[in-house]
């Protein structure tokens, strides 16, 4: 089993930039055995778009190495992806999944460490930092598992996993991890993800031919835009974007958890949907951070920042995702079935904390009343592939990243208290590195909690927790102005 004294672990890793093998096949042997990566997954295996995902989850007691060897090996059992590696035909170009053997040992790093250490907050931070400039073996799967059991300040253990974003998308390993980690209060029961809820509107036949026509030009503004966005169209130089090279460097990645309980409070009473609200907090966050940032260099922010998100949406008809239903239901199935969509953040001063949100509903409103995550997936993942090839097609890929200025994902989660590796969880913090941009935002429910977790570039965000005490701090400011009473700084 993998083990580690120190931070150095990483030492013999490769660099981020190895990550397939290359073979000449031949013709006729074992072809039957190959299946091609879809166009979603050879992206992540392009230069500069080496992404890979990595999930913390505390637990409230200690780890033991049995529990862990014992999930591993379900998950592999379950879920045939996680027994493939990737080769690449030298001939051809073509990369493929090739079925291996899995040494469960090879994948489980449990580093030897103090359990009542000091600074173990820092300790995991740092650990997590050093896994941002590293990618796994490309001679096994790549996913890899690591335990931690030092007891921080919001949990006893921390398991931090790991796994090539070509592997699927992050609804789908958050499934995989769901099927494999039972209610806390019911160790026979599993849970799922909560399905948002879609209004319904009855309308004429008048309205809504105007509401169709209103759906195709919004579609169009935004396609548009995106297009515009991979060849020109680029955000404001601000100190949250980042400078080229910056997929390479390290990453800090941290979390702030705020009740679930203000975020509905301020929905129910703005007619709001929780995303709205989110994206009124980051809205107001950023408007904070950047005055911070700016008053360092003695300088007023600029008037009129086009600051834009890119923001994953999910193309499935639900949340949740079943690997054993491949080939009968599309929407239902593993893999990476993700659209975009470029998100204004509007980061102006505003006098009432509540415009911040007002602003955010109108935003997502427009948002959903077009196609624009459909209509950017097939421009980048179908058309621009077949009519330039995949190398073009990467690079306008990352470039969309670099002329914007953070990334986005808002997944929704359990209500119910889980169950992972045999004990009871007490926060989940999924994230990524490896992406073109400073900054990437994923938002988590978990039971009461919803948790901001920041991949933050050392260079371009040096201060990651200062970003998340402005969120927290507008959250308060907007939860305030709602109940109508003075605000107290926290």
């Amino acid at each position: 089993m993998g083990k580690s004294p120190s931070l150095n672990l990483l030492k013999g890793s490769k660099t981020m930039k190895d990550t397939v093998r290359y073979v000449d096949f031949k013709e006729g042997e074992g072809n039957h055995e190959h299946e091609p990566l879809s166009s979603g997954s050879r992206f992540f295996h392009e230069p500069g778009f080496n992404i890979y995902i990595l999930t913390k989850i505390g637990v409230n007691s200690t780890i033991h190495i049995d529990a862990a060897r014992d999930f591993c090996i379900q998950m592999v059992a379950k879920y045939p992806c996680f027994s493939k590696v990737v080769v690449k035909d030298k001939e051809s170009g073509s990369m493929n999944w090739v079925p291996t053997h899995v040494n469960i040992d090879d994948h489980l790093i449990i580093p030897e460490i103090d359990q009542n250490m000091e600074l173990a907050d820092k300790f995991v931070e740092d650990y997590v930092s050093n896994l941002t400039v590293s990618c796994i073996d490309n001679s096994k799967p790549l996913w890899d598992i690591h335990i931690l059991n030092a007891r921080t300040s919001d949990a006893q253990a921390t398991c931090i996993y790991r796994a090539h974003h070509s592997l699927g998308d992050g609804l789908s390993f958050m499934n995989m991890l769901l099927s494999l980690s039972p209610k806390a209060s019911d160790p026979e029961a599993l849970t799922t993800l909560a399905m948002n809820k879609r209004a319904h509107h009855h309308t004429t036949k008048a309205t809504s031919f105007i509401s169709f026509c209103m759906v195709l030009w919004n579609t169009f503004v935004a396609f548009m835009l995106f297009v515009f966005t991979t060849m020109f169209l680029k955000d404001t130089e601000t100190p949250m974007k980042a400078s080229p090279g910056v997929e390479d460097r390290r990453r800090r990645i941290v979390t702030r958890s705020v009740s679930f309980a203000d975020i509905k409070l301020v929905k129910n009473a703005m007619n709001a949907t929780v995303n709205d609200v989110i994206v009124g907090i980051v809205q107001a966050g950023f408007n904070r951070y950047l005055k911070g940032r700016y008053e360092e260099k003695n300088s007023p922010v600029p008037e009129n920042i086009l600051l834009r998100a890119m923001m994953s949406y999910n193309l499935r008809a639900s949340v949740n995702v079943d690997a054993a239903k491949k080939n009968t239901n599309e929407d239902e199935t593993w893999g990476y079935k993700v659209g975009y969509i470029l998100l204004p953040f509007n980061v102006k001063n505003r006098s009432d904390p509540l415009d911040y949100v007002r602003e955010a509903k109108a935003i997502m409103e427009r948002r959903k009343a077009s196609f624009e995550p459909f209509a950017t997936r097939f421009f980048a993942k179908t058309l621009v592939p077949k009519l330039f090839g995949i190398k073009i097609a990467g690079k306008l890929n990352r470039k969309v990243y670099y002329n914007t200025t953070f990334g986005f994902s808002n997944m929704p989660g359990p209500k119910e208290e889980l169950c992972f590796l045999q004990q009871k969880v007490t926060y989940l913090a999924p994230s990524i590195y490896g992406l073109p941009c400073g900054l990437m935002i994923h938002i988590i429910s978990y039971v009461d909690k919803v948790t901001f977790v920041l991949s933050a570039e050392e260079e371009t965000i040096p201060d990651p927790q200062k970003l998340c005490d402005d969120l927290e701090i507008s959250l308060h400011h907007i939860k305030c102005s709602v109940l109508d009473k003075p605000c107290v700084e926290k």
